[in-house]
């Protein structure tokens, strides 16, 4: 027979009994007509078991707490602070105490499928979208006006090259509510290449691993633009609004828990600001109108280093990029193991003909039928004198 945990049990017991009467208060159950009242313990139970389904764990718990309001809770927590905690009403253990004063990266976290499942179950959350006021563009000269138009561009198209038109206008739209936000830079290039100078990290990864090295497709390029033109004359991308985050649905990075998930546009799904920090009103900073200069040489260099490389290593590897033709190669930047240095579009790589090969290659061989096993050799079989051979039939035996 199993043992019971009567601690378990006795602290189960006392945490609903405090949560039932604020839940009863705000629920109320349709008792049946009966000339005898019911117990006030029987009226609890009952409501109780509708609301948890009989699990008397901790999610059976989150399942009162959970539809209690706020003043519910201060009741209920009340009644038994030291058993009732944050990690209760919905948040993720460990957040509840995180600050958002600073300024989460667009820095990757899980990725691949198991990424695509948890974004995929992340719900986004009802009623957070906020209208973005269209973005007051005064630059101070022609030339910050050429320098805004060209960091939007680059950022739109290595950004979101593939991405359908409304992907792209989304993602220019968060890059305008970053300018507008005092906790970024006040100009389009500044908030663009924010972090590319540094060692601890880019804000967009294509301003540090070396895609602009590549010469864009120029199809690509003038759609980008367009798109880049219009979000500087004020249009507004109504589906995103004041989402100041964004990133691929195959990646999680670990700031996504933190801020309010939007909507999902092609392959980006976008975020704001939880709280204040996320309405219109805080998005006050003013557009400074001179664009900072951006030395696009020194930034078409991926930050890397080559993983056990040698001087000659490197040195291949700096005439190559100079060159305007690198060679493929496998670096370390910022911690993560990356492919620069190769023909690209949107900084995604484009493959080789060797790659093509060995793909055609590995194809054929599957599709290609196995060739039959050769026909197993008769066995020899020596005849004693005075002993009649038989033959034998094996049943079961494996074909190899």
């Amino acid at each position: 027979m199993a043992s019971v945990d009567w601690t378990s049990l006795k602290r189960t017991a006392r945490r609903l009994a405090a949560a039932a009467p604020a839940a009863l208060a705000a629920f109320g159950v349709a008792m049946a007509a009966s000339s005898t009242p019911r117990p006030e313990i029987d009226r609890r139970v009952e409501q109780v078991r509708q609301l948890t389904g009989g699990d008397l764990s901790d999610k059976g718990l989150a399942a009162i707490t959970g539809r209690m309001t706020p003043s519910q809770l201060a009741l209920a927590m009340r009644h038994d602070p030291s058993e009732l905690h944050p990690a209760l009403y919905g948040l993720t253990p460990g957040w509840e105490s995180l600050t958002l004063a600073g300024k989460p990266t667009l820095a990757l976290g899980e990725s691949g499928l198991d990424a695509m499942k948890i974004n995929a179950a992340t719900p986004f959350a009802a009623g957070q979208l906020r209208a973005a006021q269209p973005f007051a563009f005064r630059p101070a000269t022609a030339e910050d006006r050429r320098r805004a138009l060209r960091c939007l561009t680059q950022a739109i198209y290595f950004e979101s090259a593939l991405e359908p038109t409304e992907g792209q206008e989304a993602v220019a739209q968060v890059i305008l509510n970053r300018v507008r936000d005092p906790n970024y830079a006040n100009t389009v290039c500044g908030v663009v290449f924010e972090g590319a100078e540094r060692t601890t990290g880019c804000q967009f990864s294509f301003t540090c691993d070396g895609s602009m090295a590549q010469t864009p497709v120029r199809w690509a390029w003038d759609r980008a633009r367009v798109v880049a033109e219009r979000a500087l004359a004020g249009h507004v991308a109504t589906r995103v609004g004041t989402a100041t985050h964004y990133h691929a649905d195959y990646v999680h990075p670990w700031w996504s828990p933190t801020l309010n998930k939007l909507t999902q546009i092609g392959a980006h799904i976008f975020y704001r600001w939880k709280g204040v920090y996320g309405e219109p009103a805080a998005f006050r900073q003013v557009y400074s109108g001179r664009e900072p200069f951006i030395d696009e040489a020194r930034f078409s260099r991926p930050r890397l280093q080559l993983a056990a490389a040698t001087a000659e290593d490197a040195a291949a590897m700096e005439q190559a990029l100079a060159s305007g033709q690198p060679t493929m190669r496998t670096v370390e930047i910022d911690g993560q193991t990356r492919v620069v240095g190769v023909a690209s579009l949107g900084g995604r790589r484009q493959a080789t003909p060797e790659d093509i090969a060995s793909i055609n290659a590995r194809i054929a061989a599957f599709e290609s039928p196995a060739a039959p096993a050769p026909p197993a050799a008769a066995p020899t079989v020596t005849v004693t004198p005075g002993v009649t051979a038989m033959a034998v039939e094996e049943v079961g035996r494996p074909a190899s």
